[in-house]
């Protein structure tokens, strides 16, 4: 049986177990709260697909910011080794 991968699913197996052991934790601790596997995963799955795009598009946004920062500093230090 082939298993179907949605766009927001960008962890791996044991990442998802790992991430769902998580949220029963949290769950437990601080809400008091008692959930399965089941109920957890379809916690993570509600996050990912709603904050998937916004954070991988952020962490782009965040990359192009400090590549530009580094070719500034780069054409600078040029800049200064031509004019010596």
């Amino acid at each position: 049986m082939k298993e179907i991968k949605r766009k927001w699913d960008l962890l791996s197996k044991p990442e998802k177990k790992r991430v769902s052991e998580e949220i029963i934790h949290f769950f437990k601790e601080k809400r008091d709260e008692e959930i399965g596997m089941i109920a957890a995963e379809e916690v993570l799955d509600f996050f990912l697909e709603s904050t998937a795009l916004f954070i991988y598009s952020k962490g782009i946004e965040d990359s192009k910011k400090l590549l530009q920062k580094r070719f500034e500093d780069i054409s600078i230090d040029l800049d200064v080794l031509g004019d010596q």
